[in-house]
């Protein structure tokens, strides 16, 4: 195929014809007549003919070589983004963003899609106030001023007008940032005091209701006393939502799947097995497989039959593998003393083992035997296996009551009240060896206790992990932007491991949706170097199983 001629002159655009004869159906290109025609055209244009001396002369009739101005090609236009349906019909909402919203979530600005926001001057003197300070709160308060003073650099911007959020390139925001410049008229009942940072933002809904009618006017806070006083005086008040990633903590993924008491029957037909490394792996294919997810676990329990535990570690296309687990309930397999009581136990000891799992989520209720399986796991691949060189521990020191104020001595000394699920753990780990003697089990309890370091969460940041066994106790305290400060530590060859009880939060402002342990379950589940594992069986005691139960 001719390539089309080449422009006569540096930086001219070739012609839309050289694009229409290559895009040429096939059928003219090779047809008879054309390809005749084409034939003579090229010999008229490159016919030679020999002079009386033999010499190769062109013809008399030649073509001039320079090509005639190309036609100028008109430009195709640039596509223009598709614009977002809009989830509400009528006019777009004006949201009044309470101080805390922004304490908690620095962009919370453009979380409202469409919808417009205006904050009260009020608003902005709280911030203020709490600027200064290392604390989490103090460290979102600067980011959001700096978001403010990214959107309202341009000095020239009309109030009344507002101004674009989408501006600083956060598109999925839609709406307007209006600020507070004149002073509202505030009819609020008398019994309100009216220097009050909050009663002067219900004010301001207040004054916005009555200047808008036709517009919904809404107040959004995280105080729970807010809203209250809020639909006592009759104005809309909602709660920030956007910072929970799921709305149900039962809708919280689970690691485990049970299978369809006709599983065999189903998938028999069509199902691939084989042995290798002393597992057996068992491909299926049908309507089952995009419902699992890689290192999910699946169990069939059958009265009568032989039970089938498995976890899932690939999924191709509509096809899934399945492999089935080593079984730690059985002495011989037992970890450092330790061996698992229930189903979910035996699962999170396989996650736990498995070297190929770099990230691991334990959660269950108080007594299911979250710590004491992850230490003896972490001090087996540690001691034995060699695998780790030490264990790190931390966690987040909220107090459940009264705070008893500044601790003594070190880094390690400070976290060591903190830290007693640690040592009572690791006095069950020990008491589990009873060959060794009394001084035995001594010298082994410091040689372990040197293997483990205890660390504060207050100093994690530009710090980087190789080769550690990483234990995150009592996760469910940590925000999602905490969750990733320590997430990000890890270097080649650690393994992290996070604990917790979702139903035992006692961070201000996190609950079962918007805590990191939730966050980070949900965007984990399915890597293939993730794991996640909810432990249902309390194993402690028959009076702590009875009190989680009934109180």
């Amino acid at each position: 195929m001719p390539l089309p001629k080449p422009p006569a002159a540096r930086a001219a655009i070739l012609p839309s014809t050289a694009y229409e004869t290559q895009a040429a159906p096939k059928s003219a290109r090779h047809s008879p007549q054309a390809g005749a025609a084409s034939a003579d055209d090229s010999h008229s244009d490159l016919a030679l003919r020999k002079d009386g001396a033999g010499a190769l002369a062109a013809p008399a009739k030649a073509k001039p070589a320079v090509a005639p101005a190309p036609a100028p090609v008109a430009r195709r236009p640039a596509p223009e983004p598709k614009p977002r349906k809009p989830r509400s019909t009528g006019p777009a909402k004006l949201f009044v963003l309470d101080t805390n919203v922004l304490m908690h979530d620095p962009m919370s600005l453009y979380r409202f899609e469409e919808h417009d926001i205006y904050l009260p001057m009020i608003t902005l003197e709280e911030l203020d106030g709490h600027k200064k300070g290392m604390s989490e709160v103090s460290r979102n308060v600067r980011q959001v001023s700096r978001e403010l003073d990214a959107l309202a650099t341009d000095s020239k911007f009309d109030p009344t007008e507002g101004i674009l959020l989408a501006k600083t390139g956060h598109r999925e925001a839609g709406g307007k940032l209006f600020f507070q410049t004149t002073l509202r008229e505030v009819k609020l009942p008398s019994g309100l005091p009216q220097g009050k940072a909050d009663n002067q933002i219900l004010g301001v809904v207040q004054s916005l209701r009555e200047e808008h009618p036709g517009r919904e006017v809404v107040l959004v806070s995280k105080d729970i006393n807010m809203r209250v006083k809020a639909r006592a005086l009759g104005l809309a008040a909602e709660d920030y939502f956007n910072d929970k990633t799921l709305e149900d903590g039962d809708l919280l993924y689970t690691g485990v799947l049970p299978l369809p008491a006709d599983f065999w029957e189903r998938h028999g037909k069509t199902m691939e097995s084989w042995s290798q490394g002393g597992h057996t792996f068992y491909r299926i294919s049908g309507p089952m497989v995009p419902a699992l997810m890689v290192n999910q676990f699946v169990f069939l329990e059958t009265p009568g039959e032989a039970p089938l535990y498995a976890r899932v570690t690939e999924i191709t296309g509509k096809t899934a593998v399945l492999k089935t687990l080593r079984d730690y309930s059985h002495g011989k397999n037992a970890i450092w003393g330790v061996t698992a009581r229930n189903r979910e136990q035996n699962f999170a000891l396989n996650l736990l083992m498995d070297p190929e799992c770099d990230f691991i989520t334990l959660t269950g209720t108080a007594g299911t035997g979250k710590t004491l399986m992850t230490l003896a796991a972490g001090l087996s691949q540690v001691m034995e296996d060699r695998r780790y060189t030490e264990i790190i521990v931390t966690r987040v020191t909220v107090p459940v009551g009264e705070d008893i104020g500044f601790l003594p001595g070190n880094e390690e000394e400070k976290m060591g009240p903190w830290m007693g699920a640690l040592d009572d753990n690791l006095e069950v780990l020990a008491k589990s060896d009873n060959s060794a003697g009394e001084w035995g089990r001594a010298a082994t309890n410091d040689l372990v206790r040197s293997k483990i370091k205890i660390k504060s969460l207050n100093f994690m940041r530009g710090r980087t992990f190789l080769n550690k066994f990483v234990l995150i106790d009592e996760a469910q305290n940590l925000t999602p932007k905490q969750m990733k400060t320590l997430i990000t530590r890890a270097g080649p060859g650690t393994k992290i491991v996070c604990l917790g009880n979702l139903a035992q939060i006692d961070t201000p402002y996190l609950t079962e949706g918007s805590s990191g342990l939730t966050y980070v379950v949900d965007r984990f589940k399915g890597w293939p170097h993730s794991g996640h594992v909810t432990l249902a069986r309390g194993e402690r005691s028959r009076l702590a199983d009875y009190a989680s139960d009934v109180l």
